[in-house]
């Protein structure tokens, strides 16, 4: 492989920032540059939720400087991700539109689900110690402009992932009428911040005692620029440590901070909120160390972008942390992890062998796994409107890792397991769902609902099943002594629609045996 330059552009809520990176044989994955630009878009969102022109002609400006430089770098691809400012602004398409003509750059705006992924490649970069740190219970949380990310992490695998509407800019915004002196501004976030712990703590941490803590953005890393080690991409301080520069800054303004610390005066105004959400969540979660990486989404958008392109090779399996997270949903929503196991195993074999037929790709294998380990989740809310149930419960939880569309996807495969699959002119017109999306939801709903006739009864009778497919023919197999007439005669109720989505006819045969 030859070198490669790329840049990752992100359009924050409070930020603008490019990095240029270079791809090679010898050094891998590296930085060669970084330039960033204060620009408060999240205020605007705050106070009009709408961005305002003055400011996206500013942006537009900005981009247009980033393309400068990138053309002195010869940079070969790029991606430019916008966050939550862009997100939860109403006028979202006109201004796509807008900067894509001003700028020649098309823009993606991230679901908060995928940038928060996206951050989390960043740290897990960083393999032997992102793999080391959450061995132990572990928190990284995801200090914004407008909003705070918490996933709670437990022997390698993902618990939870939850967004607070508490961010450094909006809540200084929000409390500064308020605020009496440092003291009382420090209570009152406090006090905010809290309350919104209270329910994560009861809901998912219970007796966990969370040792690491891991904090990105709000930029604590220039606080802490003392411990900063050589050759360490991220930088560690203990609880005394953290509370000790804690006391020094908490009663400084913006201008004192950014003299006694070596601050840019752009950075400044955030780190006073950001260190006081950073102790309250120590306090909270009652961690022994606080880990800094010195990473932005950048570094994740260019990470992502070189695993895909096979420039560099990952040990971490990200795919299994988004499947981790589906499965801690269905856990918090009393599904029958015997049942959703017994299926799992049989809808892939069911993909793998159908993969000449039905054209889907390796990401449609993961969206029907997470499913099939969803598609019971309605049950918790109500036993006679299953399907419409478990279709809000997914559109209402965040998956990490998943754009809206594929949960938007998902959520319409468990709704159509149980209820009528629609025509395209009656398909909900209010949806992010394109036709090309509507013929994966039909065939991942066809597999679905085939295989969950094979343990009607969730006794997992069918645990040992083989699948062929001969021209077309497709023959399940199940080894088994027990009576499988209840799952024959559902198999052949859903053989139906199978065979009209693939022009494939399901058969369904039982080996006994003794």
């Amino acid at each position: 492989m030859a070198v490669k330059m790329f840049a990752s552009i992100s359009i924050g809520s409070s930020e603008t920032e490019m990095k240029i990176f270079e791809f090679s044989p010898r050094k891998g994955m590296k930085e060669i540059d970084c330039i960033n630009t204060r620009l408060n878009l999240g205020l605007d969102v705050f106070k009009m939720n709408r961005i305002s022109t003055k400011n996206i002609d500013e942006l537009c400006l900005v981009l247009n400087e980033f393309k400068r430089i990138m053309e002195g770098y010869r940079v070969e691809d790029y991606k430019v991700c916008a966050t939550s400012a862009f997100r939860e602004s109403k006028n979202i398409l006109v201004l796509q539109d807008y900067i894509e003509k001003q700028t020649g750059l098309s823009i993606e705006v991230l679901a908060n689900s995928e940038q928060r992924f996206l951050d989390y490649k960043a740290i897990a970069s960083v393999t032997a110690e992102f793999e080391t740190i959450i061995q132990n219970a572990t928190a990284i949380v995801d200090i914004g402009g407008s909003s705070m990310q918490i996933s709670l992490f437990d022997k390698d695998k993902l618990i939870t992932t939850q967004n607070i509407r508490i961010g450094n800019v909006t809540t200084k915004e929000k409390l500064a009428p308020y605020e009496k002196s440092r003291t009382h501004f420090e209570t009152m976030v406090t006090e905010l911040l809290n309350h919104e712990l209270a329910g994560f703590n009861k809901l998912y941490q219970k007796d966990r005692q969370i040792k690491n803590l891991i904090v990105v953005g709000g930029n604590l890393i220039e606080l802490m620029k003392r411990f900063q080690k050589a050759n360490k991409k991220i930088t560690s301080v203990s609880k005394e440590q953290f509370l000790e520069v804690y006391g020094k800054v908490i009663n400084l303004n913006a201008d004192e901070l950014a003299a006694g610390f070596d601050i840019s005066t752009e950075k400044a105004p955030i780190i006073g909120p950001s260190a006081i959400y950073c102790k309250c969540l120590m306090e909270n979660f009652g961690v022994e160390t606080v880990w800094l990486p010195g990473f932005s989404l950048n570094d994740g958008l260019a990470y992502d972008y070189a695993e895909k392109k096979r420039y560099i090779k990952c040990s971490h399996s990200f795919e299994e942390d988004i499947i981790a997270a589906a499965r801690s949903i269905s856990k918090r929503y009393k599904c029958s992890q015997a049942h959703i196991r017994n299926l799992e195993g049989i809808a892939l074999q069911v993909f793998d062998r159908m993969k000449k037929v039905h054209g889907l790709s390796e990401r449609d294998r993961l969206l029907l796994q997470i499913s099939v380990i969803l598609h019971n989740c309605g049950k918790f809310i109500s036993l006679e409107d299953v399907s419409e149930c478990a279709y809000n419960i997914i559109m209402a939880t965040e998956i990490i890792g998943l754009s809206h569309t594929e949960r938007e996807m998902i959520a319409y495969t468990v709704k159509f397991n149980t209820s009528a699959f629609p025509d395209y002119d009656d398909f909900d017109t209010g949806t992010s769902i394109g036709s090309n999306d509507y013929l994966r939801i039909a065939k991942l709903t066809a597999i679905l609902r085939l295989v969950n006739a094979l343990d009607r009864t969730h006794k997992q009778k069918c645990s040992e099943v083989t699948v062929v497919l001969k021209e077309h023919e497709l023959k399940i197999t199940a080894a088994t002594h027990e009576d499988l007439t209840l799952e024959a005669g559902t198999f052949r109720e859903k053989a139906d629609f199978f065979e009209s989505v693939f022009h494939v006819q399901p058969v369904f045969r039982q080996k006994k045996t003794f």
